[in-house]
């Protein structure tokens, strides 16, 4: 199957497998980590080349940009694309949306699962929880203004825990440290110890558009450009969507 997958996507990206292989190095956030992951395996299998990642928050790998860390490709929500691309940090016309993240609601895997399907019912859930654990990234900030949204934002300014860029929300449930945790659905989906409980309400749902773009410095700008297009190819979009996140 891999097998098949890998001359799929090298015959859709018309590659050849090069004589000299490449190295190229991607930031990219945990946010789209199995898709990027996946994406990235097949990439390899087709081209030969190498690829490196370093996996971090997306604020983190905004940070990281911002303070001169040089990469052939970053991965990041497509705000921060654009913000750095404006400031030069990375090359303007480059950016390629693959997938969209919506922000999911986990629990313990050791405490009943409790309704976040409607407003009224996240509601309750918040107010009944002794501990509320965001992420600091979009989906965080984010839910910081549906809590005002729902009247109990107050109410949960004591208890709420806001850990910094990266963190993995499922970690601080699985280990007791939150009643009620909140991130994007492609980091919850699969993680260990929780129980996913499903997507926000739709009228207080978020999405982020997650993005790939060529560093102003990149190294090997061919090869870096042939990953942007393996990201929007349709066996890696199919990839995306197992992740929990949705194909662009």
């Amino acid at each position: 199957m891999l097998r098949r997958i890998a001359v799929l996507l090298l015959a859709s990206l018309g590659l050849a497998c090069s004589v000299m292989a490449a190295e190229i190095r991607v930031l990219a956030p945990n946010a789209a980590k199995e898709s990027v992951f996946e994406a990235i395996s097949v990439f390899e299998r087709a081209t030969g080349h190498k690829v490196i990642v370093a996996w971090t928050g997306t604020e983190a790998v905004t940070k990281r940009v911002a303070e001169g860390e040089a990469v052939d490709v970053v991965v990041n929500a497509a705000q921060n694309i654009d913000r750095q691309s404006k400031d030069g940090k990375l090359a303007a016309g480059t950016r390629t949306d693959f997938a969209r993240s919506s922000i999911g609601a986990a629990v313990p895997a050791s405490a009943a699962r409790v309704d976040v399907s409607t407003a009224d019912a996240l509601k309750a859930a918040l107010l009944s929880a002794r501990s509320v654990v965001v992420s600091s990234g979009t989906s965080g900030r984010h839910m910081v203004e549906v809590f005002s949204k729902l009247g109990v934002g107050e109410q949960l300014n004591a208890k709420t825990k806001q850990p910094p860029s990266g963190a993995q929300i499922a970690d601080f449930l699985a280990a007791g440290e939150a009643d009620l945790g909140f991130q994007q659905v492609s980091e919850l989906l699969h993680a260990k110890g929780i129980h996913y409980l499903g997507p926000i309400p739709v009228d207080l749902q978020n999405y982020t558009i997650y993005s790939a773009a060529l560093h102003a410095s990149a190294a090997n700008v061919d090869v870096a450009k042939a990953l942007l297009e393996a990201l929007r190819s349709p066996t890696v979009q199919v990839i995306v969507r197992t992740s929990g996140m949705e194909p662009i």
